[in-house]
């Protein structure tokens, strides 16, 4: 068997090739990229490095020939990458792939205001039309990513937040390319739609605390509204079209899209998920 992975070169994409690699048989193992020349350590270790980019339609074709699963990890370009993920699923059906997982996000539904929400939405209304076998990756926000902002709470001395009273599940990136090899080299995994969590949902009260204690001090909790948050990443240099987005995620564990805990990464990835106090 054949396993694809577009976006190889990518934080994500390389845990995934890592873990596989350690799996099965490097000669089934094939590694797409825009860039080959950034892969070339995997190459070394065996892999079939093929260029793919989804705006090139016969580029495709030739990267997904022969190969029977794919890992479609969703591409960064938010509000712009819908075309991208169609032309890779048309092109994987076409080729031969008998199954695809895609990498989305919880509750992708008109109720969830996460600005991702559109673009997975329509990836995984793709996948279901197209015949394929899929399956839902829903992985919840990257644990990975609180890091610095904790750092930077406990430097302040204030976590300020949109989340409300809001709990987000965060989970790693290395849990999450688990679960993914665990549904790449399994079976039963077809037509599921998994939400790929961490062992527990993180309030902004958890999170300070996290806070204080790497400072040793208290960290106050100061809660604002949204265009407040916004206004706050935009003057701490964030650019315009990402701090809409971090609060768009704020806004969502707010209202509670982000908050399920489940026993995915145990139960398909084999291994306990990583709680984020063991990041920081």
């Amino acid at each position: 068997m054949t396993i694809a992975i577009t976006g190889a070169s990518g934080q994500l994409g390389r845990l995934v090739a890592d873990q596989l690699l350690e799996t099965v048989d490097p000669a089934e193992v094939v590694l797409l990229t825009r860039d080959p020349a950034k892969l070339a350590d995997y190459a070394a270790r065996g892999a079939d490095i093929r260029a793919a980019d989804f705006g090139e339609p016969e580029e495709l074709t030739e990267a997904f020939a022969g190969v029977e699963r794919v890992l479609l990890i969703s591409t960064d370009v938010v509000g712009a990458r819908v075309e991208g993920h169609r032309a890779a699923i048309d092109t994987a059906a076409k080729a031969g792939v008998r199954h695809i997982a895609y990498t989305s996000v919880p509750g992708p539904t008109p109720d969830n205001p996460a600005g991702v929400v559109p673009d997975h939405a329509a990836t995984e209304e793709a996948l279901r039309e197209s015949g394929l076998a899929w399956t839902m990756l829903r992985n919840n926000l990257y644990a990975d990513m609180q890091v610095d902002a904790i750092a930077q709470a406990a430097t302040s001395g204030q976590l300020v937040t949109n989340i409300g009273d809001g709990g987000a599940a965060y989970v790693t990136r290395a849990d999450c390319a688990a679960v993914a090899v665990g549904v790449l080299t399994g079976e039963g995994h077809e037509g599921q739609a998994y939400d790929v969590t961490g062992p527990q949902a993180y309030t902004a009260a958890d999170l300070a605390e996290l806070a204080g204690e790497q400072s040793g001090t208290p960290v106050a909790v100061v809660q604002v509204d949204d265009d407040a948050y916004t206004a706050g990443l935009v003057a701490a240099g964030l650019p315009d079209f990402i701090a809409p987005l971090l609060t768009s995620f704020g806004a969502a564990t707010r209202l509670g899209k982000l908050a399920t805990v489940t026993d995915v990464v145990e139960r398909v990835g084999g291994r306990k998920p990583t709680p984020l106090n063991a990041l920081v």
